[in-house]
């Protein structure tokens, strides 16, 4: 090499390399945003369906401010209501657990369950969900933030065979905004999602923007937003159909990893599929916030992580216990004809 071009070089290389350090940050945001360009193209999904009405839990805070009910089905967070209490926007949010290379359970599917009481006075619940396989356990506790439109979950992962590391633990939330699901050529209505960056990491939103309802009990609708977020980031985020490849399920059922991020999907029954960090703690909460427009839905996830959940909880099992401090015991006779009223009935249906 010539002289002159050995010393261009010399000092062009650690240009160039001082270059690189600098620019990295834009680099790498720039493939970001060109991997979340990626739309989801396999839709509309499986047909969409209500959840069960057999329920386990129900929740709400007690006071006005938080317009959120929850409730709990085969052993899952189901229909959640908002803004209205006949306005369903949730068909289910669960687990999925996998080792990454030999099995993937689904919540529903592959795990027996139990609930009960957080607290005796409260609207609040803890589910217990435990792999057939007896690998893991998942507990779950269930609340609303009463100063916000957000369902509130701790989750607490216990391996019961191998260490922490060998798992990996994704939400599958299945979005049921507006009541519309949007699957198929069956169903009426459809949800659509994104991600949301706003904060500095992925947040997943579902939305139904339509001001017109399917529903036959009403005549009104709003535009309705959700938001899903962590408190810790999410290492892997994806938006798909149900039942199709975009879905992160049935991508983890194929592979064990979920292979696709997609980062928009839209106009049919869509999957939002998210890998949780359980690197360093089986410890944390998610925040499912609602609003009529996706910062607000954001906004009211973030704002109920930003407290831990005992104090969220504590505020929110305050407020059952003061309204239940307030209340009347029925008188003894009118308990013991309620009391002998639930035998009859019971008797009655024993017999038939």
């Amino acid at each position: 090499m010539p002289y002159a071009l050995r010393r261009c070089w010399r000092i062009g290389a650690p240009v160039m390399v001082v270059l690189m350090i600098l620019l990295f940050p834009f680099i790498s945001h720039a493939a970001v945003a060109q991997a979340a360009a990626v739309v989801a193209s396999d839709g509309p999904g499986a047909s969409s369906y209500f959840d069960e009405a057999r329920k386990d839990c129900v929740g709400t805070a007690q006071n006005t401010s938080s317009k959120v009910w929850f409730t709990l089905a085969d052993g899952v967070l189901s229909d959640v209501y908002f803004p209205t209490i006949d306005n369903t926007n949730v068909n289910t949010l669960q687990y999925i657990v996998t080792d990454g290379s030999t099995f993937t359970d689904l919540q529903t599917r592959d795990t027996t369950y139990t609930v009960s009481l957080l607290n005796q006075h409260a609207l609040d619940c803890e589910v217990t969900a435990t792999a057939k396989s007896g690998k893991y356990r998942i507990v779950t506790d269930y609340l609303t933030d009463p100063g916000q439109n957000t369902v509130v979950m701790n989750v607490h992962f216990q391996p019961l065979i191998g260490k922490l590391s060998n798992y990996q633990l994704y939400v599958r939330y299945d979005p049921l905004i507006n009541g519309n699901g949007g699957g198929g050529t069956t169903n009426v209505g459809a949800d659509s999602s994104t991600l949301d960056t706003s904060t500095g990491h992925a947040i997943p939103v579902a939305y139904d923007t339509n001001t017109t309802t399917n529903a036959t009990n009403r005549t009104y609708a709003t535009p309705v937003y959700s938001a899903l977020d962590a408190s810790r980031p999410f290492l892997q985020v994806s938006n798909g159909f149900a039942g199709a490849g975009s879905d992160g399920l049935t991508q983890l059922d194929a592979s064990h990893a979920l292979t696709s991020d997609s980062a928009e999907a839209d106009n049919g029954n869509i999957e939002q599929t998210e890998q949780l960090d359980i690197s360093h703690s089986s410890d944390l909460t998610l925040t499912l916030g609602f609003g009529a427009q996706q910062a607000q839905a954001v906004a009211a996830a973030q704002a109920s992580l930003t407290k831990p959940f005992a104090l969220t909880r504590l505020s929110y099992e305050a407020g059952w216990e003061l309204y239940d401090a307030h209340l009347v015991p029925p008188s003894p006779a009118f308990s013991a004809s309620l009391r002998n009223e639930y035998y009859f009935n019971a008797n009655v249906l024993k017999a038939s």
